[in-house]
C-alpha cells in the first residue's frame, strides 16, 4: 500500500529521531520537534496505521513507536535524505586516507580503519582476488648455510615473502645466479597462469643442479603465490557496538562478536555482494541471513579498477544506523580507494 505524503513525514520524523536518540519516539515529540502543521491526536492516529501497516512498532504498552526493519526499509529507499560531506569532514578523511602507502592490501586495510573512525561503526573489507595480477619480480636471497629467503613481487606493488629450507651443497653464490634465472623465466607471467606445472617447466633446464635441490624454492614460490589470491579480511571497532544501547544485552553482544570472529563468514557477507552492481547495498535486519546480525544493518561498496570490480568494503552496526553519514562518506572513502589503486598501478 501506498502511504500518503502526511504518514511519509511522519515516519520520516519518527525514523530521524530515534536514530539520534535511541528512545521509543511519542507523538507529542514529532508535535513539537518538527513543524508538520497536524495536532498531536492526528499524529498519534497516523502512528497507529504505521504500526498496522507495519512500519513501526511499539516496544512496550503506552511507549512511542521505533522503526520496524520495513520502516527502515521505506526510508533508505525513498525518504533518506544523503547529504554531501562537509568540508571539514572531507579534510579529515582526506588527511587520513593520504597516507602514502606502496601496496594495495595497505590501502584497504588503511580505509577501514579510516571508516570505522569516522563513522563509529565496525568496518569490514576484504582485499581482491587478484590471479590476472603479474609476477614483476622473483628474487631468492641466502640467509644462512641452508636458509633462503624467497620473495616475489607483483605489478601491484604486493610484496610476500617466505623463508625455505635447501640442500647446503647449494652455496650463495649459486643460490643468487639461480635467483636471477628465475626471475627472468617468470616474471611477467600472471598469478592465474603460474601453477606449479608453468613453474616446473620453466625451470626444469634452468640448472645443472638435481631437480630434488631445487624443488624448495619452486614450493616457496608456488606457496607465496597462494596467499597472495587468498583475500584477506580486515575488521576496525569491532567493539564499537557495545556503545550502542540496543547491544547492552550481553547474549546480543556476543552473538554479534562471533560473528565477527568467523573470517570465512566476515568474507562471505562482502564477497556475496561483490558484483551485484556499482551501488552502495544496504542490507536491514532480518534482510541479513546470518543469525547474528538480524539486528543489524550492513552496508557494503565494492571498489574496482577501471570498470574492474576487484573488492569489497562494508560497515556494520545497529540497525538504528545514521545511514546518510555513512553512505555518503563510504561513497567518497571508495572513490579515494579507486584513485589511490590508480596511481599504484601507475594509471592515476
Amino acid at each position: 500500500m501506498l502511504l500518503d505524503n502526511r504518514k511519509l513525514r511522519i515516519l520520516q520524523a519518527i525514523i530521524d529521531d530515534y536514530i539520534h536518540s535511541a528512545e521509543p519516539v511519542g507523538s507529542r515529540t514529532i508535535a513539537k520537534k518538527h513543524e508538520l502543521g497536524l495536532s498531536s491526536a492526528t499524529i498519534r492516529n497516523e502512528m497507529a496505521d504505521l504500526e498496522d501497516m507495519g512500519f513501526l512498532e511499539q516496544p512496550y504498552t503506552s511507549a512511542g513507536r521505533v522503526p520496524s526493519d520495513k520502516g527502515y526499509r521505506l526510508y533508505v529507499d525513498q525518504l533518506m535524505q544523503i547529504d554531501e560531506l562537509s568540508e571539514p569532514d572531507i579534510e579529515k578523511i582526506r588527511k587520513d586516507m593520504d597516507i602514502k602507502i606502496n601496496e594495495l592490501s595497505q590501502i584497504i586495510r588503511n580505509a577501514s580503519v579510516v571508516m570505522s573512525k569516522f563513522t563509529k561503526y565496525t568496518s569490514m573489507a576484504v582485499t581482491p582476488h587478484i590471479k590476472k595480477s603479474v609476477l614483476k619480480a622473483v628474487q631468492v636471497v641466502p640467509i644462512d648455510q641452508g636458509k633462503a629467503l624467497v620473495i616475489i613481487v607483483t605489478d601491484s606493488n604486493i610484496v610476500r615473502n617466505s623463508l625455505v629450507r635447501i640442500s647446503e651443497r647449494i652455496t650463495p653464490d649459486y643460490l643468487i645466479q639461480v635467483s636471477n634465472m628465475l626471475n627472468e623465466k617468470l616474471k611477467g607471467f600472471t598469478l592465474e597462469m603460474l601453477k606449479a606445472h608453468v613453474i616446473n617447466k620453466e625451470t626444469e633446464q634452468l640448472t645443472s643442479l638435481p631437480y630434488d635441490l631445487i624443488k624448495p624454492l619452486l614450493d616457496g614460490i608456488e606457496d607465496l603465490i597462494k596467499t597472495i589470491d587468498k583475500p584477506e579480511i580486515y575488521l576496525e571497532g569491532t567493539t564499537n557496538i557495545l556503545n550502542f544501547p540496543e547491544f547492552r544485552e550481553v547474549q546480543k553482544a556476543k552473538d554479534f562478536l562471533n560473528i565477527l570472529d568467523e573470517k570465512n563468514l566476515v568474507s562471505d557477507l562482502l564477497i556475496s555482494n561483490l558484483y551485484r552492481n556499482n551501488d552502495i547495498i544496504i542490507q536491514i535486519g532480518s534482510e541479513n541471513v546470518r543469525e547474528g546480525i538480524k539486528e543489524c544493518s550492513l552496508v557494503t561498496a565494492s571498489y574496482s579498477v577501471g570498470d574492474h570490480v576487484i573488492g569489497t568494503i562494508g560497515i556494520i552496526g545497529p540497525t538504528r544506523m545514521e545511514y546518510s553519514k555513512v553512505v555518503s562518506s563510504m561513497n567518497y572513502i571508495r572513490n579515494k580507494i579507486n584513485q589511490e589503486i590508480l596511481k599504484l598501478l601507475g594509471d592515476g
